[in-house]
Order: C-alpha cells, then sequence, then structure tokens
C-alpha cells in the first residue's frame, strides 16, 4: 500500500472495530461518533476528521514509515504530527536518506529521539544543519557510520541541540578532536556517547574537554580510538565521577595510570573494557581490587545495597598479555572479602548465612571477567564451610 490507501484501509477497519453507533442501520451514513451528551459528541465520516488525540495514538501504534505517510496528508495531520511525534527512526531507509532528513525534519520539529542509523553512508552535512535548525528538544541521536560528514555537523549540533542526552557518533572517522570539545561546551548534559572508531576526534586533548564539560557522563565507548592516552583517561576519571561504562578496548596507549586513576574516582564504574591494552600490567587489577574492598560498607545491613551501586560486574582483559594469573585472580578473591567481613561481625545466624548465600549466588551470576573461568557458587559454599 503506498500513499492514502493504506490510511483508507486503516479508517475502515476502525469503522468495522467499533465505535459505530448502531450497527444495525440506524447510523447509515458510516459515521463514527466520539462522545456523548448534550452535544451528541463528534462524528467522523472521514479520515482526515480523526482528532488530534487520537490520531497521535494510532501513530504510536504504527511503524515510522506510515508515520510519514500520514503527515503528508493534510496540514491538520502534518501540524498535529509536528507537535506531537517525539521518536522517529530511518535506519529502514536504504536509499536517498539525505534527502529524506532534508524534506521530514521541518514536519518533525518536537522530536527527542532520532535514529539515523546506515549500514553504507548517506547523510551529509547539509542535513544535520537541518536537524540542528529545527529539533531544538533533541535528547537522543544516533548518526553512526555516519563516514560523510565533517566537523560542520558537530558545530550545528552544539548551537541547535543542546539538550542531547545520547549521542552515537560511532564510525564517524572525519570528526576532530577541535569539533568534538566545542560540542562538548554546549552539550553539557550528555550522559551516554559512542565514539567507538572516531580515531582523529578521540584525543587526549577531546576527552579533557569531556572531562571539564560532561560532569554527569554515565557511558562512554572510546574502542579502538588509538589516540587515546593517561592523561585523556585521567580527565575522564577526575571529572565525571558517576561513570558506569567505559570500553577502551583497544586503545593501546594506556597503562596503569588510566586504570588506577579510573579505580579511585568512579566508584560507580560497572564495566570495564581494557582489550588488547597490552600495557596493563598486575598493578591496574590489584588496584581495582583494593578499591571495591576500600569502598565496601562497614556492616552486612548495607552489603547488597552497595554492591548493587558499586563494583565492576564486567571486565574485559583478553589479550592483556602482560597479566599474570594471580592478579586476575584478584578480581575473583573480592568476594571472599566480602565473606570474611561478614564473620568478623560476630552476629550472623543461619538466616543471615542464608542471605550471604544467595547474594553470593547472584554476585556470581552478574560477575563477568573476559578470561578462562568465572567465579561459581561453589566458590562462595567452600568459603562459607572454611575457617
Amino acid at each position: 500500500m503506498r500513499g492514502t490507501e493504506g490510511l483508507d484501509l486503516s479508517f475502515e477497519k476502525l469503522m468495522v472495530f467499533g465505535g459505530v453507533e448502531n450497527m444495525n442501520g440506524s447510523n447509515s451514513g458510516g459515521e463514527i461518533k466520539i462522545g456523548g451528551g448534550l452535544g451528541g459528541g463528534q462524528r467522523i465520516s472521514e479520515w482526515k476528521d480523526i482528532p488530534v488525540e487520537l490520531l497521535l495514538r494510532i501513530l504510536s501504534l504504527v511503524d515510522d514509515q506510515t508515520v510519514i505517510v500520514a503527515s503528508g496528508v493534510c496540514y491538520g495531520w502534518r501540524d498535529a504530527i509536528s507537535w506531537g511525534h517525539t521518536h522517529l527512526s530511518l535506519s529502514w531507509c536504504k536509499k536517498n536518506m539525505n534527502n529524506l532528513v532534508l524534506s521530514l525534519i521541518p514536519k518533525f520539529t518536537k522530536l527527542q529521539v532520532l535514529i539515523l542509523r546506515q549500514d553504507t553512508p548517506q547523510l551529509q552535512d547539509d542535513a544535520v544543519e537541518k536537524i540542528a535548525d529545527y529539533c531544538h528538544d533533541l535528547q537522543e541521536l544516533d548518526l553512526s557510520k555516519s563516514f560523510r560528514l565533517t566537523d560542520r555537523s558537530l558545530y550545528a549540533l552544539a548551537r541547535g541541540c543542546p539538550d542531547l542526552v545520547k549521542l552515537n557518533i560511532s564510525g564517524c572517522s572525519a570528526f576532530s578532536d577541535n569539533a568534538l570539545g566545542y560540542l562538548t561546551g554546549f552539550c553539557r548534559k550528555l550522559k551516554i556517547l559512542n565514539l567507538c572508531g572516531c580515531v582523529r576526534a578521540a584525543t587526549d586533548r577531546a576527552l579533557k574537554a569531556i572531562g571539564y564539560n560532561c560532569s554527569k557522563l554515565q557511558s562512554l565507548n572510546l574502542g579502538w580510538c588509538d589516540r587515546v592516552g593517561d592523561e585523556g583517561v585521567k580527565s575522564l576519571a577526575y571529572g565525571c565521577p558517576d561513570l558506569r561504562a567505559l570500553d577502551l578496548c583497544g586503545c593501546v596507549l594506556i597503562t596503569d595510570e588510566s586504570v588506577v586513576a579510573l579505580a579511585n574516582n568512579c566508584l560507580h564504574l560497572r564495566s570495564l573494557g581494557l582489550y588488547y591494552c597490552q600495557n596493563i600490567t598486575d598493578r591496574a587489577m590489584y588496584s581495582l581490587a583494593q578499591s571495591r574492598v576500600k569502598n565496601k560498607p562497614e556492616v552486612w545491613a548495607s552489603v547488597k545495597t552497595r554492591c548493587e551501586e558499586e563494583g565492576l560486574t564486567n571486565l574485559n582483559i583478553s589479550q592483556c598479555t602482560a597479566l599474570t594469573p594471580p592478579a586476575v585472580q584478584a578480581q575473583r578473591g573480592t568476594v571472599g572479602d566480602w565473606i570474611e567481613m561478614f564473620r568478623k561481625t560476630g552476629d550472623g545466624d543461619s538466616h543471615d548465612i542464608f542471605a550471604m548465600l544467595l547474594w553470593g549466588a547472584w554476585w556470581a551470576e552478574m560477575t563477568k571477567i573476559s578470561v578462562k573461568g568465572t567465579v561459581t557458587i561453589n566458590t562462595i559454599c567452600r568459603a562459607l564451610r572454611t575457617g
């Protein structure tokens, strides 16, 4: 179905589905009556008569291609969608996405989420500039694999979309660190930033700007950004204390200094990717383990709550060839530290032990270390039986 033919059929189905007065024929005009009371309600004889609230509700249940068709039906529908539609994805568009964005964006001025992920690069700077001109409420933007974009796009987003919270520009290899730093000076609400493969943009200079401007940052992907070094990561650690996930896979320049800074300053860090970071040594692993022990609660009553808030649950150290088995084991040994702490309180009963056992099972299930073997429930059981 193309054009309004699909909308006509949808309206016919709506007529059959319900809302028709007197299905036996007293409403022979084929009208739907909405509402009631003294005024008799509103009658709909064509799909163009559908109230804005109902229209937006219907459009929330259909795919984005149908929404686009609806926006071209009439001025009333176009205006309703412009003011009421907040999420749009054009990732299904395999050809001419750039022209589609240029024509559609003026109709969708209240967008909060816009997904423009591509399999092959289509977007150009003029499309992103159009987005920045019209979508000032945008909070989430996905421009991944937009190889054709240049710094013009980041400068435009900085000026036009200051409320961005989530930005994915992975694979946008033409962006520079100057433009990225400029963006962070305006988009200070960023919480999730994907820079994977942005080899020119993700430098120590840019990370210093992120650390200075984006204190609310919680997730950052720097995978395969081989110009990232210790100075940049330390700036992140000092400036983004709420960091929860950091991917440094392939950042071959970083050393233990980066991991130590993260361990000491980012107490909420839950996921850390260090794949192929071959300058990482045992010192980094021990700093992570000691940080988790140092920041544990002093009484059992708060063990579960704190552990849900703090401590790594995902650590990728594959291909970190300088690490030794004892240092890797230190990451798993933290569970034993919690059990030992529990024993020293001296006031545990069987219910407490069972609670510890259950929590240990949860920890073993949630905590994954990307090397051979993980913590198991048997480790917990053996620890509880000994000593």
